[in-house]
């Protein structure tokens, strides 16, 4: 797909989708896979300037293998797992950045958590990743480091719902369509980044690394300021 932004009509994202994650966050591990949108706006691609954190915010990182859909998917059966490898395109590398104080507040007070997830430049992604270079997805290696530090390091074989449950949930809701971006949860080891960090994520299969994402953390300029709703 010549771009992954341009194509991307929703970008759904799975969450508390890895044990240890869930428990980091002081979570409940849900009984079926639940998620939320991320605007395609906050979608940073390759080489397109820093994350911008926003005045009063904590900031954190999420790195997640991104699923691109290449065709329409509706109502898919949870064990149709070639149906769910068919409805692939292809993948990218990401990172969820999260106004964590922001969603806090929102999850204590039963609100939405849009404002959180939905910044500009809050979805770094990866180039493309073409289906073939992933024959197992369930068989990745994800990690991220700030500043040199490895802060995350799992395999996608930890998840809690596979990737085929995960798209047949999701387009029981709503119509997937060709561009549609899925991002798959993140594993444990999410934290603050600050102004000036740099972040430098990667995918791996067998041991062979096929993309990653290096971005700085800078602050943003404009009206936004958290305050308590």
């Amino acid at each position: 797909m010549a771009s992954i932004k341009a194509n991307a009509r929703k970008v759904i994202c799975i969450g508390r989708n890895y044990v240890d994650h869930v428990k980091e966050l002081n979570n409940v591990r849900p009984k079926q896979p639940f998620f939320f949108l991320k605007p395609p706006s906050s979608i940073l691609p390759p080489n397109s300037g820093p994350v911008l954190r926003p005045k009063g915010v904590t900031l954190h990182y999420e790195v997640e293998l991104a699923l691109i859909i290449g065709k329409e998917v509706r109502d898919l059966d949870a064990n149709d797992e070639k149906g769910a490898m068919d409805a692939i395109d292809g993948y990218c590398l990401s990172i969820d950045m999260t106004a964590r104080n922001v969603q806090d507040e929102a999850k204590t007070k039963g609100l939405p958590w849009s404002i959180a997830k939905g910044f500009d430049t809050f979805l770094p992604i990866s180039n493309y990743i073409p289906k073939a270079s992933i024959p197992d997805p369930q068989k990745v290696d994800l990690y991220l480091a700030v500043n040199g530090q490895l802060r995350q390091s799992d395999n996608t074989e930890l998840m809690i719902f596979p990737i085929s449950r995960q798209l047949s949930d999701i387009s029981s809701v709503m119509t997937l369509g060709r561009g549609d971006l899925v991002l798959s949860g993140t594993p444990k080891g999410v934290g603050a980044v600050s102004v000036g960090d740099i972040m430098r994520a990667g995918i791996k299969v067998d041991g062979k690394e096929l993309e990653s994402i290096e971005v700085e953390v800078r602050e943003r300029e404009g009206r936004y300021e958290f305050r308590e709703t």
